[in-house]
């Protein structure tokens, strides 16, 4: 007799139908964006992560683009965009009010009309792992690179405290949940060691194990653990309260911030080459309309100081490392004329060309972390200086 229970229902189609992929909400974007170019890294003067719109709102269709003007804005309530994920932010300044005569007005206004969202990750993206001024060093064949101005890592403290054996795991229990024993991507990280502990109680102490007035030895767990610097009162705070003695032997140690990222790279070429073949390269790499260069074109260079954007405040730091070259978008005219004074060489590519393309590898990027999400960079979008 015929298996009739394997057919599929009349009219069925004997192929798999693929399920549609849910589409991902603002809210998860930028969960993802804040991971991979943190907010809190950014500069303090910066205004990054989401800026407009409603997080529980579906993102079918996204825009990238360098900055939002009111073209980019055009472009994105005609082809339906939901989100912008726009590098320079928008409402970078407060303001008091937004109608359609103000700039701020004329961009904002349209969009949340619309519904469309607007991120901005600026700064963070500058700087983070693979971002900004990573993708330019790589642009440039710019290897073994560190940051131009490192950053130190969040102050962190030890806690050590002496804990009897029946405390041990209370104890630890309770810093662990105040906040301690945080090491990277670990959590719960702690080191115990086993030793003896000694102390003689005066007559208004209340030992919980010995005797008062006379000296003990008693058995004690040694547990070590980091705690961030802004969480340590908490955390001893909910040590002594699982700590069954009267008064816990305990010590906090400041910790040296170490290094942890920074602004700006620095690195090497793979070969010597000269300060005018590394801007010719570089106007190539980035498409650049013009580069601008300060210093003698047949000098030799290797050390390669980057810094995307308007960043000639990095030219000090430049010439502190010893870089033979600093490359940013644009500087001022006195801070040309520093890097000629302290024989620096200057490449100086343009704003836009130092970020836009950036902008679009990173509408490419989202494309993929989620699947079934339109993304574009900017059609409309270009560098606002010509060349004639």
């Amino acid at each position: 007799m015929e298996n009739l229970g394997s057919l599929p229902p009349s009219g069925g189609d004997l192929s798999c139908e693929r399920m549609p992929l849910p589409m991902p909400t603002v809210s998860d974007i930028a969960a993802y964006l804040d991971g991979f170019a943190p907010c809190a890294t950014a500069a303090e003067w910066d205004n990054v992560g989401l800026l407009v719109g409603d997080p529980a709102a579906t993102v079918q269709r996204l825009l990238t683009c360098l900055t939002l003007t009111p073209d980019v804005v055009d472009e994105a309530v005609r082809d339906g965009a939901n989100l912008i994920v726009t590098h320079h932010p928008v409402l970078f300044r407060a303001v008091k009010k937004l109608t359609t005569t103000t700039p701020d007005g004329r961009v904002v206004l349209p969009l949340v009309r619309a519904g469309v969202a607007v991120y901005s990750p600026h700064t963070a993206f500058d700087n983070c792992r693979g971002g900004i001024n990573d993708r330019l060093c790589q642009r440039l064949g710019i290897t073994r690179t560190v940051p131009l101005r490192p950053r130190a890592g969040p102050r962190q403290c030890k806690l050590v405290v002496f804990v009897p054996d029946s405390d041990l795991q209370k104890v630890s229990d309770a810093v662990f949940a105040a906040g301690a024993g945080v090491i990277g991507e670990y959590n719960e990280c702690s080191f115990r060691i086993a030793g003896t502990g000694t102390f003689f109680g005066t007559e208004a102490a209340h030992p919980v194990v010995g005797q008062k007035g006379r000296r003990e030895a008693v058995p004690e767990w040694r547990l070590e653990v980091v705690v961030p610097e802004r969480l340590v009162a908490s955390v001893v705070a909910a040590m002594r309260q699982a700590h069954s003695y009267e008064e816990p032997a305990f010590d906090v140690y400041p910790l040296r911030p170490m290094p942890s990222g920074g602004q700006g790279r620095m690195g090497e070429l793979e070969q010597p080459t000269t300060l005018g073949e590394l801007a010719q390269r570089a106007q190539q790499a980035l498409s650049a309309n013009t580069v601008q260069v300060v210093g003698e074109l047949s000098r030799r260079v290797r050390t390669v100081a980057v810094a995307c954007g308007a960043a000639g405040e990095f030219l000090r730091d430049a010439i502190e490392q010893h870089a033979d070259v600093f490359l940013t978008g644009e500087v001022r005219f006195h801070e040309a004329l520093a890097a000629r004074s302290a024989g620096i060489g200057l490449i100086l590519p343009g704003h836009y060309a130092t970020e836009r393309p950036a902008v679009e590898e990173l509408a490419a990027q989202l494309a993929v972390e989620f699947p079934g999400l339109n993304a574009w960079p900017s059609r409309v979008e270009g560098d606002p200086l010509t060349r004639i």
